[in-house]
């Protein structure tokens, strides 16, 4: 899902940077306000884990590639949708910059598609989905699914009005595979919290009136 540089034409790519950068700075802000030292161990787990998960690409027709991106869990687990914002910019920034994955030019499109797309579906459809059926495991999973698959979505909409790709290929294909590299997102999101709150059910903040 990194779009690399040239995909998107410059002045469109600057449009996506100031967007991008709004949101940058209300995840800096919910850092500065809610990240203590006791999770600062959390997030750079996260951020590792997220990195990892990101290295398993699938080229993808009329697209860019195919992964699962994690914003989703790190929103959950750190209980704010600008924590998936500030996780992903973080990895997308040592991708980016170190690694040669995804442009620095067109970085903004891609902070906007998997941190602020990825951590606010992820976050509030977690919620909505936990308060609607009362299973947070379930809540993680379909939380999961779904912010990987709009995110790709949006891409391909990106990638439309650039002139790259045509809107009706982009869409079936960044959509189709994502469809079902999502499930995979999904089952880890719900798998990973699982974990974390069988070790650690002190961290998470469950939503209201779910137990399970």
């Amino acid at each position: 899902m990194h779009i690399p540089d040239a995909f998107i034409p410059f002045p469109q790519a600057i449009v996506y940077w100031v967007i991008a950068l709004i949101f940058i700075a209300l995840a800096l802000r919910w850092a500065r306000r809610s990240m203590g030292e006791e999770r600062v161990p959390l997030v750079a787990v996260l951020a590792a884990g997220i990195f990892a998960i990101q290295a398993l690409n699938i080229p993808i027709p009329w697209g860019t590639s195919g992964h699962m991106v994690g914003a989703a869990l790190a929103a959950i687990v750190l209980g704010s949708p600008y924590a998936g914002v500030f996780v992903l910019t973080l990895v997308l920034l040592v991708q980016g910059f170190i690694f040669g994955d995804g442009g620095i030019t067109v970085m903004g499109a891609n902070i906007i598609n998997m941190g602020v797309v990825g951590g606010f579906v992820g976050f509030y459809g977690y919620q909505a989905v936990s308060r609607l059926i009362g299973n947070m495991y379930v809540a993680a999973f379909v939380a999961g699914w779904a912010s990987l698959f709009i995110s790709a979505v949006l891409c391909a909409v990106e990638l439309a009005i650039a002139g790259t790709f045509p809107l009706d290929l982009g869409l079936l294909f960044m959509g189709g595979y994502h469809a079902i590299i999502g499930v995979i997102e999904g089952g880890i999101t719900a798998i990973a919290l699982y974990l974390i709150t069988s070790a650690r059910p002190d961290i998470l903040e469950r939503p209201q009136g779910v137990t399970g």
